[in-house]
């Protein structure tokens, strides 16, 4: 049978989605169910589903960060978002990281009962029949495409993280940890995507913000480096011209015509 997981943090609906569907006439049945973002991608890894049912704004990790950071593990997953928020970039997300439906609370059961009908016929056309245990059919090219908006998703909420957090003592631990991936992981999709590494990408991003702050004469250039996240004005000062070509002094006297 194939299997499915209820991942939503208000308990009456996984508990209405556990009673009010005939499960069996798909020939399905639930394998677990999960309160949280967080929790749902932990038992997904453990479980192994077929099909998932989740919501999208969750506590500890919000639905689509949950199937980004499981989607390269089972590409072959059938997703169906089920949730009260029609702000339409989360629409827009969830079709890129290859969710099958996107429905909006409440949903009546004829929309319930036709994703679960889409979702079981997907799953025989990539040669799943429910029979397996634990065995998957080689990744389809959709499984592909799902693991690259994973990719995306991944690298642009970290890139999002480092840009909203640059003045702190940064690390790509740190980073990882809030991505919900591995450090090795979140470097190899950076160096993929970004073609540089985490250092690389960190100091770009406070050297440009050191730039528009170099545009104010009142501003030491020591309280600059500190202000944008170095910890010591020497590394400020090679990253500066490293990245620039000159020094920040030269630089803020281009910029203020001098």
């Amino acid at each position: 049978m194939y299997k499915v997981m209820l991942v939503d943090d208000e308990p009456i609906i996984v508990e209405g989605l556990s009673r009010s569907i005939a499960w069996e006439k798909w020939n399905c049945r639930i394998v677990a169910t999960a309160h949280d973002g967080l929790e749902g991608k932990k038992l997904i890894e453990k479980e192994q589903p077929d099909i998932v049912f989740m919501d999208i704004c969750m506590p500890e990790m919000d639905g689509l960060a949950m199937i980004a950071a499981i989607n390269s593990q089972f590409p072959n997953l059938e997703v169906c978002v089920l949730t009260g928020y029609r702000d339409f970039e989360y629409a827009k997300e969830a079709i890129r990281l290859g969710v099958t439906r996107f429905l909006l609370k409440p949903s009546n059961m004829d929309e319930l009962e036709e994703a679960i009908e889409t979702m079981c016929a997907n799953l025989k056309k990539k040669g799943i029949t429910g029979e397996e245990t634990g065995e998957r059919a080689e990744e389809s090219e959709s499984g592909a495409k799902k693991e690259s908006a994973s990719s995306s998703f991944i690298v642009k909420n970290a890139l999002a993280y480092i840009e909203e957090n640059y003045t702190q003592k940064l690390t790509l631990g740190e980073v990882a940890e809030k991505t919900y991936v591995s450090q090795w992981h979140l470097s190899k999709l950076l160096n993929r995507h970004m073609e540089q590494s985490f250092s690389d990408i960190l100091n770009h991003v406070r050297i440009e913000h050191a730039k528009e702050l170099l545009k104010d004469p009142s501003l030491r250039i020591g309280d600059i480096s500190e202000q944008v996240g170095f910890l010591d004005l020497a590394h400020f000062s090679r990253v500066f011209k490293k990245q620039e070509g000159v020094s920040a002094n030269e630089y803020r006297n281009q910029v203020l015509g001098k």
